[in-house]
């Protein structure tokens, strides 16, 4: 059987944008004939994220993802429908997920590597399932919840950098859940900042590429910042965090302005901000969202009560075809998207 799928062609480099000449499209052969424990499935939806940066370097820079392969074929979360199954626990058409999920249009896969889906949690909507419903809620929900220490009736006011991406546009909502009573976003274009305020339930949002973002940031945070849920690290956060209040506390959730840089994660911070946090005690801890695999199901069962509500608004950005993978790629790195970058690949 001949399948497409998107390998990785060279490295941008520690300190390049990525291209779409970094990535290949190949027509490939699939063996057909299933072993034991295997299903074929016929891809429905890849995620593109902007840690998969990361990836693309011989070292990540983290202990916990490994780099994508020269010539191998790319991964990352994704859905699928099954085909044909050798799996006690899987038949044909049963709607499974992965977060090693290759970037080809059939795959071939080990059951144990997948998880059954229940379409009913998303209202059939399946692309949710790596967003809103997936670990990308999880990572906006647990983030806040455990790390946030938002407290209701308490009128803390919290900051989300990159709020238009696919976390920041779910954290500022799911902040305002938990008891926060002001929230504020930080994006790159007046089109974004006008959709947090009035699609997303953002009290005011900044585009941080006009001229004054500190004295603005303050007009709008008067009281201080109490929660930053930081997705870009960089300038932007050293201003928020020099508007942070005493004991008030950072959500680590990414770093996309230094996703290009030579640096390890967390990248190190500006001196005069690292001086702050200490003088102010603010809490800076790098949040991983595997690490409270405990917490997911009861959290995902929650996110899907949001959603169905309508409570939960949701943002995607969707592209059609696995040929556009790499272009979906490089759009989303220089935040082309608003909410989360998927590629639909059938259905």
């Amino acid at each position: 059987m001949k399948v497409k799928r998107i390998v990785l062609a060279c490295r941008p480099g520690k300190d390049g944008e990525p291209k779409t000449e970094n990535f290949r499209l190949e027509e490939t052969d699939l063996i057909e004939e299933l072993m034991d424990g295997q299903v074929m499935t016929q891809t429905l939806y890849i995620s593109v994220d902007p840690y998969l940066r990361c990836r693309m370097n011989e070292d990540t820079g983290t202990d916990y993802i490994g780099p994508w392969i020269i010539s191998e074929v790319l991964d990352s979360s994704g859905i699928g429908v099954v085909e044909q199954s050798r799996h006690d626990h899987f038949k044909p058409g049963d709607i499974v997920t992965s977060i090693n999920w290759p970037w080809q249009t059939k795959c071939l896969l080990q059951g144990n590597s997948l998880t059954k889906l229940d379409p009913s949690l998303v209202d059939g909507h399946l692309s949710h399932f790596l967003g809103a419903v997936g670990l990308t809620g999880l990572t906006a929900f647990l983030g806040i919840k455990e790390k946030g220490h938002v407290i209701p009736g308490a009128n803390q006011t919290m900051v989300v950098s990159g709020a238009a991406g696919a976390c920041g546009t779910l954290a500022g909502q799911i902040g305002r859940f938990l008891g926060c009573s002001r929230i504020v976003g930080i994006c790159g274009t007046d089109e974004k900042c006008s959709l947090l305020t009035s699609e997303m339930g953002f009290d005011a949002a900044l585009n941080y590429k006009e001229n004054g973002l500190a004295d603005k940031l303050r007009e709008c945070c008067p009281d201080g910042v109490d929660v930053y849920f930081d997705n870009v690290g960089g300038e932007i956060s050293d201003i928020v965090i020099s508007q942070m209040m005493n004991s008030s506390h950072i959500i680590l959730c990414g770093q996309i302005s230094q996703y290009n840089k030579d640096v390890p994660y967390p990248p190190p911070l500006h001196p005069q901000t690292a001086a702050i946090l200490k003088e102010r005690n603010i809490a800076r801890e790098r949040f991983m969202v595997l690490n409270y695999a405990d917490q997911h199901e009861i959290a995902i069962q929650q996110l899907s009560q949001w959603l169905k509500s309508g409570r939960l608004k949701v943002k995607e950005t969707v592209v059609s075809g696995i040929e556009n993978m790499a272009g979906a790629f490089v759009s989303m790195m220089k935040g082309g998207n608003i909410g989360k970058q998927i590629v639909q690949i059938s259905g």
